[in-house]
């Protein structure tokens, strides 16, 4: 279907061009929110007639969403959730919970205007893009952790699950070391000083 544009889409066109999509699209979506017209010669008059107004409307609506933009670009919102030890959220973080997050620190924020793609499922520093106009875009910090001490880490740019890795590693080799096993070992093996030790116990024993 040819249909005229009466807004920025992404990926498609500015307004007032002619462009065409899939029939679904325009009759589900772009027609129902008067995103668009179809492109008749009927419509083609009215856009034209109407065109200055369009403009200079889309251009105020463009204006004061850059100035909210202002006040939201490179806000961290913190968002505490329950996870397993490897970083993974019993649930996740959907637009509905940007969009109440974001009105707890007094941003007016449709979850319309949240675009994330998939939900957020782990812990960690994830940036999700905020549409406040088809022409103007922001991003915010959404800092998913398991407790406001973790956020604080993550905060500061602590990688909080690379963190817990490494201290569980150092807490394997350090029991391994005061236990004198290498932690290369396979389980069961019995390291190689320990086979001489008992070898070197045998022989005293048989020449006792």
């Amino acid at each position: 279907m040819d249909i005229i544009l009466l807004q920025r889409i992404e990926k498609l066109g500015s307004i007032g061009d002619v462009v065409t999509v899939k029939d679904g699209y325009a009759r589900n979506f772009l027609l129902p929110q008067k995103k668009a017209l179809r492109a008749n010669e009927a419509n083609k008059k009215v856009f034209e007639a109407n065109r200055d107004r369009l403009e200079k409307e889309n251009a105020e609506r463009r204006s004061d969403a850059e100035k909210a933009g202002e006040k939201v670009q490179g806000v961290e919102i913190v968002l505490i959730r329950a996870s397993s030890n490897t970083g993974q959220l019993y649930g996740s973080v959907n637009v509905r919970d940007i969009a109440a997050s974001l009105a707890e620190k007094g941003h007016d924020i449709d979850k319309k205007q949240v675009i994330m793609g998939d939900p957020i499922k782990t812990i960690g520093m994830h940036e999700v893009r905020i549409d406040l106009h088809p022409e103007v875009s922001v991003t915010i910090k959404a800092n998913v952790a398991r407790s406001d001490d973790e956020a604080e880490l993550q905060s500061q740019g602590i990688d909080v699950m690379a963190q817990m890795f490494e201290d569980e590693q150092r807490e394997i080799e350090e029991q391994a070391e005061a236990n004198r096993i290498d932690p290369t070992l396979e389980p069961g093996e019995i390291p190689a000083d320990l086979l001489e030790d008992a070898a070197e116990a045998n022989e005293e024993t048989a020449e006792g």
